[in-house]
């Protein structure tokens, strides 16, 4: 494994992507048996006023808090409070969809691993509403302010639940069964820990996970920094025209009925303090955060989420990242792209952070493992040979995808190849094994699956961790 100044090529490749992407700061740190040895940073926390970046910069860590909101359910398994297999409606009575039998058989492990069913909802937006309502507006935010609107305003849990229960969907299958990222389902486990423990879910974090770590400067409000200055300013970006603007917004966004599902903030130094407890079985330092069998359940891989990935609870496991065993999770919301990698066999852990969402954090940290492992930052730990696909075949492919979240993705096909069009972006995807394609976006690569019913017909796609339904 490589130590310490090797990683020039990384270096070099890290310096092009940032300044591609016009990312306005971009943190990264690796340590080897929980020491900090390697540390990299590109541009500033705050452009404007030219301020560094530093192991202490905190930045928002995203759906990285989903690791931490099952943490705290395996300790209150542990002290006998609940078990993982106990019926969610046991802890949350409320909580209905719009089949009863499926509800009564969802467990709290089917929220912990995105299986209970659920497709993506609008939900998250309903909950994010009124801080996107602070934030700047432009000419071509009209059309978004007025999808905005119509979307009811969630600030408890019991709206949440209301609103999962009075919502248009399918469930996608028996739970147990079908994988599809729910951060609804993971704001719930905040409720359930919250009513388990008779504390609120972020003090409980506080009590129980970030101050027995050392985790000092991780927040969920940025008051409680008490003086630490050194803080990512946001950043967010637009498109006009053909030019991408990026700019100030230094308006953190919050969702109160959501905080489990995404909304810590973190600091490098603090999130290698807490990649120990996965190397270190559950110890950080002189203290137990979680026992050893609660760190294997952690890291088990329950459910395939991508052909080379499995989810365990709140962590995504790689079986063979060359040849090594690759524990991880990204973070995406305005101002944040975050990513977490553990090799716990090798004590290698690394986290990377940018001030801008839609940028290739995951990507960046993946090419330092894979220079790391002594391969090159370029190099992939699956394969991307594309194969034949005949032309009718690729036609049955053509559709329009649609989620409660606002993805949209138009499918047709062009000049022999699978074209894709999605969130303004247009490229051809390759066909890699059978109704599963790659897509390469952003210097990342990302696999796209289609989802057939018993008769064959392709009704969903499988991309981003979502299942998305074919609306025509």
């Amino acid at each position: 494994m490589k130590q310490e100044t090797m990683m020039k090529e990384f270096d070099q490749y890290a310096g092009e992507l940032t300044k591609k992407y016009q990312i306005p700061g971009f943190a990264m740190g690796l340590a080897k048996d929980g020491q900090l040895f390697y540390e990299s940073d590109f541009g500033y926390r705050n452009v404007e006023k030219e301020l560094p970046l530093s192991s202490d910069t905190v930045f928002g860590i995203g759906s990285i808090t989903k690791s931490f909101t099952c943490m705290a359910i395996l300790q209150l398994q542990e002290a006998g409070k609940l078990s993982v297999h106990d019926a969610v409606v046991q802890y949350l009575p409320e909580f209905k969809t719009n089949d009863e039998e499926y509800t009564k058989q969802m467990t709290i492990h089917h929220f912990m691993t995105h299986s209970a069913g659920l497709p993506p909802l609008t939900l998250l937006m309903g909950a994010l509403r009124k801080s996107i309502e602070l934030d700047p507006r432009f000419e071509e935010d009209e059309k978004k302010e007025n999808e905005l609107s119509k979307i009811p305003c969630i600030e408890t849990y019991e709206e949440l639940m209301e609103g999962i229960a009075n919502a248009e969907y399918q469930l996608f299958g028996a739970p147990g069964t079908e994988f599809s990222y729910s951060n609804e389902c993971y704001a719930l486990l905040g409720t359930i820990i919250e009513r388990v423990s008779g504390i609120k879910y972020e003090q409980y974090m506080k009590d129980y996970i970030l101050d027995p770590a050392g985790m000092y400067q991780s927040v969920f409000h940025l008051e409680e920094l008490d003086g630490h200055e050194d803080i990512a300013t946001l950043y967010n970006s637009r498109r006009k025209a053909e030019e991408t603007i990026v700019f100030e917004s230094n308006n953190p966004w919050d969702a109160p009925a959501m905080r489990a599902a995404g909304f810590l903030k973190s600091t490098i130094n603090d999130m290698l303090k807490y990649s120990e407890i996965f190397r270190n079985n559950g110890k950080v330092g002189s203290a137990q955060i979680l026992t050893p069998k609660s760190v294997e359940l952690m890291t088990t891989p329950y459910i395939q989420c991508d052909p080379d990935k499995y989810y365990g609870y709140g962590l995504t496991i790689v079986p063979d990242f060359f040849g090594y065993r690759l524990i991880e999770h990204g973070g995406s919301i305005k101002g944040v792209a975050s990513q977490l990698n553990m090799i716990p066999e090798l004590g290698l852990a690394g986290i990377a952070f940018a001030n801008l969402a839609g940028v290739p954090s995951t990507q960046l940290l993946y090419s330092a493992f894979a220079e790391q492992l002594g391969k090159s930052v370029y190099d992939t730990h699956f394969s991307l040979k594309e194969i034949d696909v005949s032309l009718a075949k690729l036609k049955e492919y053509e559709g329009e995808f649609v989620s409660g979240e606002g993805a949209k993705v138009r499918l047709h096909v062009e000049a022999g190849k699978l074209h894709m069009d999605s969130d303004g972006i247009h490229t051809i995807i390759k066909p890699i094994a059978e109704d599963t394609f790659l897509v390469h976006i952003k210097d990342s690569n990302f696999i796209l699956r289609f989802k057939r019913n018993e008769e064959g017909t392709i009704v969903r796609i499988k991309f981003g961790y979502r299942q998305i339904p074919k609306v025509k």
